[in-house]
């Protein structure tokens, strides 16, 4: 009778603990605390990290730092104010910890008290790399390339802000980049002696940033642990004056070195006319490892690593047997090996390498692993770990005996609160007889037994993957909340399955890649007896955006469709872009050159076909993809007779990051769907 009565409690106190869980919501995205940049220790036993909150009234967020033993145990504040402190670094002596705060860059003692501010420039500092001794630091600082101090910045500054006339006139391309118009400045390399005080513009005079504008890498500046050399990265086609037009057209970044005692000249060690990035030395000083691509002019290229032997010059590459993209490259210890995390199907996944033999091994597998730290005795692993359940925590391995440990645990909590479905995977064969991967998520307490509509998510890129990870922006598990099963497709040009097939959807945008995600979601139908196909729906941003736009000319067995920050006009599209190497590759060169490939995949010269519903969504201030293409979208949708919406946001960008506005865009989102429901 008290086995019984025990079991009868136990299954009661499930079940009142699973009536207390419900669906996730757009408030409890932005309730959640996100981890971001973080660092160990010299002696491996303590992390600090930086934790960012939101405040939906406010409609802003706020970084702080926290630190912890590196085992998880003794979490606590380190910096705790309104100011948003951030990027925290320890020192080599592991005495303090620097952090950036109001522009410039300070150090505190592990207490956080004691607080020196290290940088005091004008145009600010920021990204801080510490030298091996601790007596020097790397930073980059905005700059006027022809200033010689920052009284001649800060001149030129109030000069133009004093300024009646705020007309710019261009003789160049490449002003403005991404979300930002880009005036004069650039982005400079500086050396500081924090002895002396002394600081060094290492990239004096040019016209080139470091990092680069676009296409860096993790880390693109580094000291050598044995010498006064410095490796960073940096455009050479855009290193002098009125070189602009080039920076628009190339990806050629490439790795050099200078010795940081010296007026030497620069030295270039890369030889890819693609893009190159992420110099790191190894602890020994004997190579500097980075990431390279060989194609000139793609910017998904597969990311190979490369070993760069300081005393020969010679140079190997590392994954010329292995088809996968690097991503951020740390050494070992004893600098035999090399660990770096590369997208493997709908993972992202952290690997070893053996410096001399090039032999792979798979440590961290599953769902979405990325910025790993080695400890000081080469033992212990450290990086970030997220699913489509949990956002970011920070995680370990074990390297003797793999064992995974979570280290903190920010928002239990809340999570504990959620009913959430794992992501599952099923695989469909495409019309060519490609394989094809694709995500699944079942709404919460979903039914067997029930019928319920499908949401197809297309991700952008367009060469990228909907991985198993917690978006903010696209979050697979809040569009399940509302009673969809959701499937996101990696059709052709995701990455994570091989080169060749990233490479199938560029001059093909409106083929395979379409036929692919139409396979996926008859497939969906055919094999899932749950999913009602009298209710389908899909919604892309950028890449995505553009293929919904597609699917509305070519199909029409979707009840609605969402197009957020997606090309419509493929010639209009490459006039107004800024990285014009992009239109470039996947169109095969320019409109007058290839204006028949321009022609065959424009959503806009299909348009006579629509009449599916569609909400367009855009923010004024993408220059990726600028607001023109959902002018014209919306344009013609509504000069079609077409149902349509379009959701305009004068204050956001390619991405929508403010709190209420994120709330407006997922309550517009979910509103639309349910207009069109049967």
């Amino acid at each position: 009778m008290k086995k019984v009565f025990l079991l009868l409690i136990t299954f009661l106190t499930i079940s009142f603990s699973f009536a207390q869980k419900r669906a996730i919501t757009v408030d409890d995205l932005w309730n959640m605390k996100r981890i971001g940049d973080y660092s160990l220790s010299p002696d491996g036993k303590l992390i600090a990290f930086a934790l960012t909150t939101y405040d939906m009234d406010k409609n802003k967020g706020n970084t702080d730092i926290w630190i912890m033993n590196s085992d998880g145990s003794n979490l606590k504040p380190l910096k705790n104010s309104d100011a948003n402190e951030s990027n925290p670094k320890f020192s080599p002596d592991g005495k303090s910890v620097a952090y950036e705060m109001k522009g410039q860059i300070w150090l505190c003692d592990l207490n956080g008290q004691n607080d020196v501010q290290l940088t005091n420039i004008y145009s600010g500092a920021s990204g801080l790399v510490w030298s091996k001794d601790g007596k020097s630091i790397l930073f980059v600082s905005s700059v006027y390339p022809d200033c010689k101090d920052q009284n001649c910045n800060e001149e030129k500054d109030k000069s133009s802000e004093q300024s009646k006339v705020k007309a710019k006139i261009f003789t160049e391309l490449y002003y403005r980049n991404f979300n930002q118009w880009r005036g004069e400045k650039v982005s400079h390399l500086f050396l500081m002696n924090l002895e002396t005080k002394e600081i060094k513009d290492l990239t004096e005079n040019s016209f080139a940033d470091v990092p680069p504008i676009a296409l860096g890498g993790n880390i693109d500046y580094s000291f050598s642990p044995i010498d006064n050399e410095i490796a960073f990265t940096i455009n050479w086609d855009n290193y002098k004056k009125n070189s602009g037009t080039k920076l628009a057209t190339s990806t050629n970044n490439d790795i050099v070195i200078i010795n940081n005692g010296s007026n030497s000249t620069y030295k270039t060690i890369s030889t890819s006319k693609g893009n190159d990035n992420q110099p790191v030395y190894s602890p020994d000083g004997k190579y500097i490892a980075y990431r390279s691509m060989e194609r000139a002019g793609f910017e998904a290229d597969k990311e190979r690593l490369l070993l760069y032997d300081r005393a020969t010059g010679k140079t190997k590459d590392l994954t010329l047997k292995h088809d996968l993209s690097v991503n951020k490259v740390i050494f070992s210890p004893d600098s035999k090996f090399i660990y770096f995390d590369a997208d493997r199907e709908s993972f992202h996944s952290i690997y070893r390498i053996n410096v001399e033999t090039s032999e792979l091994e798979l440590l961290v597998k599953d769902a979405y692993s990325h910025d790993q730290i080695l400890s000081p005795d080469g033992t212990t692993l450290f990086f970030k770990h997220q699913k489509s359940t949990m956002p970011i925590e920070i995680f370990s391995m074990n390297l003797q005996t793999k064992e995974i440990k979570q280290l903190t645990f920010v928002n239990k909590n809340l999570l504990e609160q959620l009913e959430m479905n794992t992501t599952e995977s099923f695989w469909t064969k495409a019309k060519d007889g490609v394989k094809v991967q694709s995500l699944l998520i079942k709404p919460p307490f979903f039914d067997q037994n029930k019928k319920y509509p499908l949401l197809v998510i297309i991700h952008g890129g367009p060469q990228g993957t909907t991985a198993d990870q917690f978006h903010y922006r696209w979050n697979l598990q809040l569009f399940a909340s509302k009673g969809y099963v959701v499937i996101a497709p990696n059709f052709r040009g995701s990455t994570g399955f091989g080169q060749k097939f990233t490479d199938e959807i560029s001059g093909d945008w409106g083929g395979k890649p379409y036929t692919d995600i139409m396979s996926c979601v008859d497939n969906a139908i055919k094999s899932y007896s749950f999913i009602d196909s009298k209710n389908l729906f899909a919604a892309g941003g950028s890449y995505g955006g553009y293929m919904t736009a597609w699917i509305s000319t070519q199909t029409n067995r979707f009840n609605a469709l969402i197009c957020h920050a997606g090309v419509f006009n493929l010639e209009s599209m490459y006039g107004t872009t800024e990285q014009l190497w992009f239109p470039e590759w996947e169109n095969k060169g320019t409109p007058w050159d290839n204006q028949k490939l321009y022609d065959k995949f424009s959503p806009h010269k299909h348009a006579k076909n629509v009449k599916t519903p569609v909400l367009v969504i855009h923010g004024a201030n993408d220059f990726r993809v600028s607001e023109e293409q959902a002018f014209q979208h919306f344009t013609y949708l509504q000069r079609r007779g077409i149902p349509s919406k379009f959701l305009y946001f004068p204050d956001e960008t390619h991405f929508i990051l403010k709190p209420q506005n994120s709330k407006l865009w997922y309550n517009t989102f979910f509103d639309w769907l349910n207009e069109f429901k049967k």
